[in-house]
């Protein structure tokens, strides 16, 4: 008979952008997967949040912020490798000027000049 080796449940994670060493267990959420100080996040769900199915392991990069229907934020992550988009909850813990920043990026730098907005 053969010894089952098991391997301890990591209790943190070294984010792969800013090197912060970040704590799995966040107020708010059940599998936290971003760093709270820069709200990276790494490619390694790939179907249902938690699922560790993800082949690419690349960066994900926070693009934006969604509002669910009762306020909760969903930051939006791109991943640098392939492109997949992910909605993840925030945590109680992440950065909130990083949160600000993010969902004040399209009215700080849109899509047209500002000065279109006087021909109005």
């Amino acid at each position: 008979m053969s010894a089952r080796r098991t391997r301890p449940r990591a209790e943190s994670f070294r984010c792969h952008h800013c090197r912060l060493d970040v704590a799995l267990r966040a107020p708010g959420t059940a599998h936290r997967n971003h760093c709270p100080n820069c709200l990276y996040s790494k490619h390694v769900d790939a179907f249902v949040s938690g699922d560790r199915a993800a082949d690419c392991h690349a960066r994900m990069e926070p693009i934006s912020v969604a509002v669910r229907g009762d306020g909760e934020w969903i930051l939006i992550h791109r991943c640098t490798g392939c492109d997949a988009l992910s909605a993840n909850r925030t945590a109680g813990d992440d950065n909130p000027l990083q949160l600000i920043r993010i969902a004040a990026r399209p009215l700080a730098q849109p899509p047209f000049p500002l000065e279109l907005l006087n021909t109005l």
